[in-house]
C-alpha cells in the first residue's frame, strides 16, 4: 500500500507505518458507540453546590494556591472561519441572510467599530463594510478568534486573548506570577507574540503581577491520514499522501507537557466582560477547591490500601459517592487502586438552554464499573439518542484538571485516552472528497480514563461567541 516515497514521509511526519496502518483500520472498521447507561442529572452524578459547598471549596483553594504550580492552558489554534462564515457569504456570494441586516444595524456597537470606522472610505455601502470586517482591512476572517477585538474599555478595546491575560489573574495566580498557556496554529503565532510582547508589560503594571505566557502547536505527530471514500489512502496532485489536523483532541499531547498541579482549561471565545466576570472567577475557584478536597481523599485513601486488612468500605463509599465511579460488586483492592490511582478532572456542567455541547452520561466501562463521560452526539447510538433530549447540562469546556500523583510526580496522560472514541468525517480536498478522522476529543475521549467530577455551575459562566452577531449579547457589551 505504501512506497519508500510514502514511508519517507510518514516518518518524516512524526508517525510511524503501524500507526498509520491502526488509523486506516479504523476507517474501515469504524468506532464504537459508547456504551451509555443513563443521563448524568443534579444528585446522580452532577454535584449542585450549595453555598457552603461554594464557600468551603473556595477558602481551600485560596489557601493553598500559593504552594501550588497553576496554569491556564487556553486552546487558541482554531481560525475564526465558522465566526464569519456568514459574512464571507454576502462577500462572495451575494448570499444576504437575517445575520447581515443585525450586523450592520448594530455595527457601532461592535468593539472593533473604532478600529474599523478608521479605514472606512466615506459612503462605503454594505458589502464594501463586511469586506474591510473579514477581508481587505480588519482581516478578521484570516485571524483566529483570540486576536479579534471582542469587547470595549474606556482605555480602548480589548481582544479574546487579552482578556485571558486579565481573567487568568484571579484564579491562576501563585506567588505574584499568573502563567497562561496558549496552543497556536503555527501561521498564527507571530500575530499572538506580538501583540502580547505590547500588551503584556501593561496588564502586569495594571494588575500587579508577572506573566508566564508560553505556547504550543499541535503536534503534527498526532495528524491523521486521510483516506478516498473506498478506504484507500488519499493522494494528492503531486502523489504524496494527505496528513489534516485531527482536532482538538490531539491537544492531550500537549497538555501532557503543562508542569503543573492544577491545571484550568477553558476556551478561547469564552470569555466576559470584567464587569461580569464575577461568577467565573467563583466558580473557577469552586471547581478547583472541589478537586483539592476530593484530591487530598483520594491521596489518603490509595496510601492506606497499603495496609493489610484496612476496611475497604469507607473506601468504597468514596469512590462510588464522591468520586463517581460505580464499582462492580465483587471489586477488588487491585480495582481500588487502579482507581485511586489516577488524573482527575472536575467539569463545569451548566444548565441545557439550547447551547450545542458535550452532554454528561454515565458509561459502562469494560473493568465492570460505570464513570463520568462527556459525550458528543457523534458518539452515541441511535438507540440511545433519545437519552441526549433529556440531558439537563452540558460541558462548555469548563474543566479543572489534578494531573500529579499522590508522590507528586507527572501522570502519563497518553495512557489515559480510550483511543476507540474518535469519530469519522467527510471532506473535499481540491475539489475531490475524502474521509477524515479525528482522534478522541480532549474533554471527551482523550480524558475517558480519568476520574470525572461534574458540577453545577451558572449560566453566567458561559459567554461563547461563535458568530460575530454573538458579540452583541450582554455578556460582551
Amino acid at each position: 500500500m505504501f512506497t519508500k516515497e510514502d514511508l519517507l514521509q510518514i516518518e518524516s511526519h512524526g508517525l510511524t507505518q503501524n500507526r498509520v496502518d491502526v488509523q486506516i483500520a479504523n476507517f474501515e472498521m469504524g468506532f464504537p458507540t459508547l456504551k451509555v447507561v443513563r443521563v448524568a442529572s443534579p444528585e446522580d452524578g452532577v454535584l449542585v453546590a450549595t453555598e457552603e459547598i461554594v464557600n468551603r471549596a473556595v477558602s481551600r483553594y485560596e489557601a493553598e494556591v500559593e504552594k501550588l504550580k497553576v496554569v491556564k492552558f487556553v486552546p487558541a489554534s482554531g481560525a475564526a472561519t465558522r465566526m464569519f462564515k456568514e459574512l464571507f457569504e454576502f462577500v462572495n456570494d451575494d448570499k444576504r441572510g437575517e445575520g447581515i441586516d443585525v450586523l450592520l444595524d448594530n455595527i457601532e456597537k461592535f468593539a472593533f467599530w473604532d478600529e474599523l470606522k478608521s479605514i472606512l472610505p466615506e459612503g462605503a455601502d454594505d458589502k464594501s463594510i463586511v469586506n474591510l470586517i473579514v477581508s481587505d482591512g480588519l482581516c478578521y476572517g484570516e485571524k483566529p478568534k483570540g486576536l479579534v477585538t471582542f469587547h470595549n474599555y474606556p482605555e480602548g478595546g480589548r481582544k479574546a486573548v487579552e482578556e485571558h491575560l486579565a481573567e487568568g489573574v484571579a484564579y491562576a495566580t501563585s506567588n505574584g506570577t499568573t502563567s497562561i498557556h496558549f496552543t497556536v496554529s503555527s501561521e498564527h503565532m507571530d500575530g499572538f507574540k506580538s501583540l502580547l510582547c505590547e500588551k503584556v508589560p501593561l496588564y502586569e503594571k495594571k494588575y500587579g503581577v508577572s506573566y508566564n505566557i508560553t505556547f504550543s502547536m499541535q503536534k503534527p505527530s498526532t495528524d491523521t491520514i486521510a483516506v478516498n471514500p473506498d478506504n484507500t489512502p488519499f493522494r494528492q496532485k503531486d502523489g504524496t499522501l494527505l496528513f489534516r489536523p485531527a482536532g482538538h483532541g490531539a491537544l492531550i499531547e500537549n497538555l501532557n507537557d503543562i508542569d503543573a498541579d492544577i491545571i484550568f482549561v477553558k476556551n478561547i471565545d469564552n470569555v466576559t466582560t470584567e464587569a461580569l466576570r464575577e461568577d467565573t472567577i467563583l466558580y473557577k475557584k469552586t471547581l478547583a477547591g472541589v478537586l483539592l478536597e476530593l484530591q487530598h481523599e483520594e491521596f489518603a485513601y490509595l496510601k492506606s490500601l497499603e495496609i493489610s486488612g484496612v476496611d475497604l468500605e469507607p473506601i468504597a463509599y468514596f469512590i462510588e459517592n464522591k468520586l463517581c465511579v460505580k464499582l462492580p460488586k465483587n471489586y477488588t483492592v487491585e480495582l481500588l487502586k487502579k482507581i485511586l490511582n489516577r488524573p482527575i478532572r472536575v467539569c463545569g456542567m451548566v444548565r441545557n438552554e439550547g447551547e450545542p455541547g458535550g452532554g454528561p452520561f454515565w458509561v459502562a466501562n469494560s473493568d465492570g464499573t460505570e464513570s463520568l463521560q462527556i459525550a458528543e452526539s457523534s458518539q452515541i447510538s441511535n438507540d440511545d439518542m433519545p437519552l441526549m433530549s433529556k440531558a439537563t447540562h452540558f460541558n462548555p469546556v469548563d474543566l479543572v484538571c489534578g494531573v500529579k500523583t499522590s508522590n507528586g510526580d507527572k501522570f502519563d496522560l497518553s495512557k489515559y485516552v480510550d483511543a476507540e472514541t474518535g469519530f469519522i468525517s467527510s471532506k473535499s480536498s481540491g475539489g475531490r472528497q475524502l474521509r477524515a478522522q479525528e482522534l478522541p476529543g480532549l474533554w471527551n475521549g482523550a480524558m475517558a480514563n480519568w476520574n470525572t467530577v461534574f458540577v453545577d455551575v451558572p449560566i453566567s459562566t458561559f459567554s461563547p461567541v461563535k458568530v460575530v452577531q454573538d458579540l452583541l449579547r450582554l455578556q460582551h457589551q
